[in-house]
């Protein structure tokens, strides 16, 4: 019996730890923390380095919300680093029109 026990808990804890982890994604955008100059960089830095990849979709293509999960998906592809990745989250943010 304490066998049966053991390996049931044992088989539960493996199928446990082998069920895909939820993803938190962050669902608020974060507040501008950028100058405006720093503004104007991540202007050029959306339409040079995103550029190079694809066609650059219109700020307002896209709620602030998702915004932040396809600059999070993107900015490593870009290589920006976390400055250069805010910079460019406010700039798109900053151009929206809705």
């Amino acid at each position: 019996m304490k066998k049966l026990i053991g390996t049931s808990l044992l088989v539960a804890m493996f199928f446990t730890s082998c069920t895909p982890k939820a993803v938190v994604a962050t669902t608020a955008p974060v507040a501008a923390k950028s100058t405006a100059a720093q503004v104007a960089q991540g202007k050029t830095i959306f339409e040079n380095s995103c550029k190079k990849c694809h066609d650059l979709p219109k700020p307002d293509d896209f709620t602030s919300v998702e915004w932040v999960g396809i600059m999070n998906s993107m900015a490593p592809k870009a290589r920006l680093s976390d400055e250069q990745h805010q910079w460019v989250y406010d700039y798109i943010v900053s151009a929206k029109t809705k």
